[in-house]
């Protein structure tokens, strides 16, 4: 996978197109029963710089057109689409850009989205079915969560937000420069009080400056950059227990280090850390779940919870092709909980995308995708942390007999 830089001219674009609000409007769409163009693009480069999507697009779209009516509804809508993405793709699409994203249903009141990022697809892939495919662009969101990095020495820091990629917010600051002196006794210890006291005000104000860019951005992970033997303790000194707890690494480096060299260096910290975090939140998950704890495992138990909104958290395989599960029991759940019985639904992909849907849209819960498909092989590839329990009476869909009430009307008599 090539390494996304920043680009801070494209910062209030990126800001417009936040992959989270994309994933949103998509989630919000409505199944159709024409069909609903997702298509991921690599942003790779040949060697004259140019990208080398267009045969893949053509081939791809070319054999998919042919399986619909010449003069079907479904035909004249896909046809359309195929016009409008060759020419987004010719004419508009950022040369920058690492990674596409488009998702397009002319049927649909010309529904057409586009996500262009600074972090790349790891390949070209179309979907084609009654709603946009999530899978690949809620993983793109996992896999470059937002988080800050401060550079910092004595007088000078710059405070950087990189999400999918790029540079989202940047804030610097410039304080007073202070010299050494040679001056030795009394004023030497006097002037040297007055210097810590002038590094202790430019700490105070770059850290305040980071809480409340971590609270407004909620940001969880933040990584400290500069000198560690001088201004990186100072720094701590000056966090509240809560900050200190975000931070997730340290990085030895120069203060004028360039953005895309401190984007690098702080992916490679981000990326350690997660690795980690994968397996340490497996390895709870399956403490809780063996416990019978605040758990559940396994693709029929995970769409429960999450229809129930008790999950927390859904730790998910990064494949959709690694999902393991009983299709009879799947489809009874997702029947049961109000999906619409489409066969689209179901196989891996329609799993995994419902997964998805119903983490954001029914859990608020937070998606993690773990990259490493063995950890989460024994529970069928995905897994989550509830928020509580809740009674076996009331963990499916109620549906009042007459029995039922029968029963309600005598307790209440």
């Amino acid at each position: 996978m090539s390494t996304p830089n920043p680009a801070p001219e494209r910062i209030e674009t990126q800001l417009r197109r936040r992959p989270e609000e994309l994933l949103k409007r998509l989630i919000d769409f409505d199944p159709r029963r024409l069909p609903v163009i997702s298509l991921y693009l690599d942003g790779c480069v040949d060697e004259n710089g140019k990208h080398d999507f267009g045969p893949f697009v053509r081939k791809e779209l070319t054999g998919r057109a042919r399986t619909y009516r010449a003069e079907s509804a479904e035909r004249a809508s896909f046809d359309e689409d195929f016009r409008r993405i060759e020419g987004f793709l010719e004419n508009e699409v950022r040369p920058s850009a690492q990674g596409i994203a488009i998702f397009a249903c002319a049927g649909a009141n010309d529904f057409f989205e586009v996500g262009e990022f600074d972090a790349p697809f790891n390949r070209h892939q179309l979907f084609v079915s009654d709603r946009p495919h999530l899978y690949p662009l809620a993983r793109l969101i996992d896999q470059y969560r937002r988080y800050a990095v401060v550079l910092a020495d004595t007088n000078r820091a710059k405070i950087l937000v990189f999400a999918t990629g790029a540079t989202s917010e940047r804030k610097d600051v410039q304080n007073v420069k202070t010299k050494q002196s040679r001056a030795g006794g009394w004023t030497q210890s006097r002037y040297q009080r007055h210097m810590e006291n002038y590094h202790l005000h430019h700490a105070k104000e770059v850290i305040q400056i980071l809480d409340r860019t971590v609270r407004e951005e909620d940001i969880n992970n933040v990584i400290l950059a500069g000198d560690e033997a001088t201004i990186i303790p100072i720094l701590r000194e000056q966090m509240s227990k809560e900050l200190a707890k975000k931070v997730i690494d340290t990085l030895s480096l120069p203060i004028d280090t360039p953005d895309h060299e401190l984007f690098e260096e702080s992916l490679r910290a981000f990326r350690r850390h997660d690795t980690l975090s994968d397996l340490q939140k497996v390895e709870r998950l399956m403490n809780e779940y063996r416990a019978d704890d605040l758990a559940v495992a396994g693709v029929s138990e995970t769409l429960v919870a999450l229809s129930n909104g008790q999950v927390e958290e859904m730790l998910i395989t990064a494949s959709a092709n690694d999902l393991k599960y009983d299709e009879a029991e799947a489809k009874k759940v997702l029947q049961a909980y109000g999906a619409d019985g489409s066969q689209q639904t179901f196989g891996n992909r329609g799993i995994a995308d419902e997964l998805v849907r119903r983490a954001a849209e029914t859990s608020s819960a937070r998606i993690t995708f773990i990259e490493d498909a063995s950890l989460l092989e024994p529970i069928g590839g995905v897994g989550a942390f509830i928020r509580y329990r809740i009674s076996e009476d009331r963990a499916a869909p109620f549906q009042q007999t007459d029995a039922v009430a029968k029963c309600e009307a005598l307790t209440e008599a």
